[in-house]
């Protein structure tokens, strides 16, 4: 019995030992002020459990706590002094949370692809949560609604980040030419490139902490100026200026990102202005550096590359020369590939967020949606009131006059092809990620970004896509589809599948479909689905005719 005895005591002696070295160790690596936590994308959401019936609500009225004959049982007349110990557990409903896929959230969400007649599929697309700090505007103080410390717990609501705001979400559609590398490097890396910015930028939350309060009501302005490191992203805009301007040149010798705050002077005036400048930075300013970095780390890595020699045979030595100067290592050695990819791809990418911790398809919340596009990808809203759809985006190409003007200046002559399509350098877009020889004349990753601002189910839904569906179905057609789908998941395949049933081109098509608080509203306004659908149905019994000439 000794013996034994003795045995236990040791092995608890070395837990103990054991115990307390990993906990020691745990300090040490934790509490290094060098540490910081690695932003992390998910592909699910966090959201409280709601009230069941089999299970008491500590918030209403707590039953009798033993079940006694009616003949001894008496009316509750006074407060219940303590909770039972079976009920402790119940006490707060708001810490249990539970995580659900997205793209397993029919009623939420939903996303569909297709690579129409073409040999494979080139377009990419990405949804989750993104793990940045909210973006949303604060709402009016006078619209606040401050609960007491004696009213109990919070309704059920949707959980917050790990970084303690409102989970932001991310929806990314990708549409490659010319192979799969540049979308698929979109759809696994640009939502990083965005955390990493805002890392990086140190950028705060527009929302006011819980204790915070202002002394007069002041009207949120847009853009709305958040919290960041000013002197360090100056830095960071003033270097990835200069490595363009020396990888490439040509259109970006003289090329000034909109929303950057470094304009590319190096005087005293410049340093002058910065001091001045108010302390912060906009999350347009955040989406624009993570575009052109992913961009440029993209470039360099395929202009690090070379060619096929047997391909090359008989070429011109400088054909395919992009660089501005001498030879420059790549960016980014997590590029995989061996062999330089000439292609690039369109993106379109909406961010989502809310001022309060409830979700954006609530119909009782609202939501600030952020849209950052580049080439001729698209993205619509459909207006809860009205029923129409509601262009977020426009496409990047030579014949409009924004891009004309943009890019005269460089490129002297535009061409026609055999079907009418204006291009510049053999490209219908003026805006892509990669492309590498394209860049000198302008085809750059600039974002074309819009905010706006949703009310409480002012929208009834997103719907991103290629341009295999917006090249074929107008947009009042694509939204009216969508409308007369149960979930976004069948509005998203009906979608793909109306537009190859009558597309000429066979191009891919990709489409995702995201609810918004109107949803279940969506046929209420104007005239439902019914304005197009005698002209679909028109399409499709001319698809489906043998006598009609496919090309």
């Amino acid at each position: 019995m000794s013996l034994s005895s003795a045995k236990r005591a040791t092995v608890r002696v070395r837990a103990l030992a054991d115990s307390s070295c990993f906990i020691s160790t745990s300090k040490r690596k934790y509490n290094t002020p060098q540490s910081k936590r690695r932003p992390e994308f998910h592909d699910y959401f966090v959201t409280h459990l709601p009230s069941s019936s089999l299970h008491p609500d500590p918030r209403g009225p707590l039953a009798p706590y033993h079940k006694l004959p009616r003949s001894e049982s008496v009316p509750h007349t006074g407060e219940i002094s303590h909770s039972p110990t079976s009920f402790q557990a119940l006490t707060n409903r708001d810490a249990t949370v539970v995580r659900i896929p997205l793209r397993s959230a029919k009623h939420h969400f939903g996303a569909s692809s297709s690579r129409g007649t073409r040999r494979s599929n080139e377009d990419t697309h990405q949804a989750g949560v993104i793990d940045l700090p909210a973006f949303a505007n604060r709402p009016p103080a006078s619209l606040t609604i401050r609960r007491g410390a004696g009213l109990g717990p919070r309704e059920n609501r949707a959980a917050d980040s790990a970084s303690g705001d409102p989970q932001v979400f991310y929806f990314g559609v990708f549409d490659g030419h010319g192979g799969t590398e540049c979308s698929t490097f979109l759809k696994e890396n640009l939502h990083e490139y965005i955390q990493n910015t805002a890392a990086e930028f140190e950028l705060r939350s527009s929302l006011r902490d819980k204790g915070e309060e202002k002394s007069k009501e002041e009207p949120e302005t847009l853009p709305i100026v958040q919290g960041a490191n000013r002197q360090q992203i100056g830095e960071l805009e003033k270097e990835l200026v200069k490595n363009w301007r020396s990888l490439v040149g040509g259109y970006f010798k003289r090329f000034i990102p909109p929303h950057f705050s470094y304009f590319g002077r190096d005087d005293v005036a410049e340093q002058t202005d910065r001091k001045s400048r108010k302390e912060g930075v906009t999350i347009e300013e955040v989406m624009e550096y993570a575009f052109l970095h992913a961009d440029y780390d993209f470039v360099s890595a395929q202009a690090a590359r070379r060619d096929n020699e047997l391909v090359k045979a008989g070429q011109p030595l400088q054909q395919d020369e992009i660089l501005y100067g001498a030879d420059h290592p790549a960016a980014n050695e997590k590029i995989s590939g061996n062999t330089r990819f000439k292609g690039g791809s369109t993106a379109s990418v909406a961010l989502i967020s809310t001022p309060s911790p409830a979700p954006f398809w609530y119909p009782t919340t609202s939501s600030s949606l952020l849209v950052s596009h580049v080439g001729d990808t698209r993205m619509l809203l459909c207006s809860t009131v009205t029923g129409e759809s509601v262009p977020l985006t426009s496409n990047h190409h030579p014949s409009s006059p924004p891009e004309a003007t943009r890019l005269r200046r460089y490129a002297t002559t535009f061409v026609t092809d055999s079907f009418g399509e204006e291009r510049m350098s053999g490209l219908a877009n003026t805006r892509s990620f990669g492309d590498v020889q394209s860049k000198r004349i302008g085809v750059s990753a600039e974002p074309e970004i819009y905010r706006l601002e949703m009310a409480p189910a002012e929208f009834s839904f997103l719907v991103l896509m290629t341009d295999g569906i917006s090249g074929s179905l107008d947009d009042q057609e694509i939204v009216d589809i969508v409308k007369e789908a149960r979930t976004p998941e069948e509005a998203s395949k009906d979608v793909v599948s109306f537009a190859t049933e009558v597309t000429k081109t066979g191009d891919n098509a990709t489409c995702l479909v995201v609810r918004l608080g109107g949803w279940e509203r969506r046929l209420e306004g104007g005239l439902g689905s019914m304005g197009t659908k005698e002209s679909r149905e028109w399409r499709r019994q001319e698809a489906t005719d043998p006598r009609r000439s496919r090309t």
